[in-house]
């Protein structure tokens, strides 16, 4: 056994905060901790050490926020949210519009149902905490996603949604299980008109079995989108033995979509509840898990090796930083939080990442030199080592045609840092499949040194942002603050659809999985 570091972590008993100990054990990485109550328990955290110590050569710290919104004394989880002690500004917010749903998914920890209450903002509520992010410094959040239960529910989405961009969110997102989308393909292309940037569309395989939603929901609301010109990001839910053999299809599916779908969000489950450590050790999906599915079922499209975590992308907010001389926003997540790279969809269907048309390492090198030399550089000493740069990049860059794609990678990074001409950069977005996975904490493998290095936040009613796995997992905030801003339940009707009421108001829409 090696000891990685020293962190903390909670007991998946009682959840007391305890000091813990990340080790290597035969090829994997995991997480220790004793409970004076409970014993000593042991938790896997990466399945795959070599992954784990490649991504952590990518690690950077960020600067935190200058004007945090809480002074509460005590340890990391305990004074949520952000604080002094946290070490990243807001990538991404989310905002719960309300807890009400239209279905009853068994794996989900946020509905009406299960909490017998009515959580939904005001929409002055709703102002405040986008105001709220849009104070943040010292650079404001650029990016909010409406969720929930589910955001269509509420009547005034539109209006919300226009608000949001009114006061300069660049990217405007609602997470949806699609069923509005489906049944009235006229709401995508107005989200769209006031504002929506893109939906994150729940969507667990690519059959009936793993996703019965697929034909009367998922389905229509991807068409929808289609003819509303509304980007689409597919989230699925990726549990041991019941979808993971379907991540490769799904990839494909995006791909054969890509006209409509910008990327796939994977979300290993999380684990919350009455979940027992049986539970975990059967479904259990870590990101090298995922990856390897990846590689394995897209018959080595995409290798392990094309993956990388978010803060290697720190080197080129250090270079836009360094040569504007305004702070920027930070891709500092801690480096196990995720991995992600981006791919091209040739004439034949196939799936071409981008490693293929550059050497990302060599890239992110050179970047870096030029971030170096910005700062000790006057105007002119600016632009002649950005043409050095660019010199020296294009010795790094693949040009011309890979594999039936051609992609002038040379041309978007000069337009892009001489000319300050982004079209380039969005058609690149246009044109290439985000593939991604965000490994959210739970209190089996939580680790508050990923939890200061947070950067999805979540905004809530009390003039706070909270980090995504507190508020989720762990200590569970939205519990606290749902409970805080509760409504009593709707009385009970029999819906028309057929099976129990959901409680959510909208009798008429509501579904069942199995």
């Amino acid at each position: 056994m090696k000891i990685i570091k020293e962190t903390k972590s909670m007991c998946p008993v009682c959840g007391k905060l305890l000091p813990a100990t990340v080790t290597e054990e035969d090829g994997a990485v995991w997480i220790r901790r004793t409970c004076p109550e409970h014993g000593e328990l042991r938790s896997l955290y990466w399945s795959d050490a070599e992954m784990y110590h490649r991504f952590e050569q990518y690690d950077r710290e960020g600067r935190g926020v200058y004007n945090p919104n809480t002074n509460t004394p005590g340890e990391c989880t305990q004074r949520c949210g952000l604080c002094a002690h946290h070490k990243s500004g807001t990538l991404l917010a989310n905002i719960d519009l309300t807890n009400r749903c239209n279905l009853n998914c068994d794996f989900c920890f946020a509905n009406a149902c299960a909490c017998g209450y009515i959580y939904e903002p005001t929409f002055d509520e709703i102002v405040s905490m986008l105001e709220l992010l849009r104070n943040e410094e010292p650079v404001s959040c650029p990016a909010v996603q409406f969720a929930g239960g589910e955001p269509t529910m509420r009547e005034d989405l539109t209006d919300i949604i226009k608000k949001a961009k009114e006061l300069g969110f660049s990217q405007v997102q609602m997470a949806s299980n699609g069923i509005k989308l489906a049944r009235n393909p006229e709401l995508a292309r107005e989200w769209r008109d006031a504002g929506l940037s893109t939906v994150y569309l729940h969507f667990d395989g690519t059959t009936k079995d793993t996703n019965p939603l697929l034909e009367k929901t998922s389905l229509p609301a991807i068409e929808s989108c289609r003819k509303a010109g509304l980007g689409i990001v597919l989230v699925p839910t990726v549990i041991n033995g019941k979808n993971d053999h379907q991540v490769g299809d799904i990839i494909k599916f995006a791909a054969q979509n890509i006209d409509v779908i910008r990327g796939i969000n994977f979300q290993p489950v999380a684990f919350t509840g009455a979940a027992k450590n049986d539970d975990v050790e059967r479904e259990r999906v870590t990101v090298p898990d995922l990856v390897k599915r990846m590689e394995e079922q897209t018959d080595g499209s995409l290798k392990q090796s094309d993956f990388y975590p978010v803060p290697s992308m720190m080197a080129v907010c250090d270079l836009i930083e360094s040569y504007t001389g305004e702070a920027q926003i930070m891709f500092c997540a801690h480096p196990h939080c995720g991995a992600a790279t981006y791919g091209f969809v040739n004439e034949k269907g196939d799936l071409v990442p981008v490693n293929r048309f550059i050497d990302v390492d060599k890239f992110l090198t050179e970047v870096s030199k030029m971030a170096e030399k910005f700062r000790n550089a006057g105007k002119t000493g600016r632009y002649l080592a950005m043409v050095t740069g660019l010199n020296n990049m294009r010795k790094i860059v693949e040009k011309g045609e890979v594999e039936g794609i051609k992609i002038d990678m040379n041309k978007m990074i000069y337009d892009a840092l001489i000319k300050h001409d982004y079209n380039s950069i969005g058609q690149f977005h246009k044109n290439a499949l985000f593939i991604g996975t965000m490994h959210f904490m739970d209190c089996f493998n939580y680790d508050t040194d990923r939890v200061e290095r947070c950067c999805i936040h979540y905004t809530t009613p009390d003039g706070r942002l909270i980090p995504f796995c507190t508020y989720n997992s762990g200590p569970v905030y939205r519990e606290q603050v749902w409970k805080k801003y509760a409504k009593p339940m709707p009385a009970k009707k029999n819906a028309s659809a057929g099976g129990s009421c959901a409680g959510c108001g909208d009798c008429g829409s509501v579904e069942n999985t199995e």
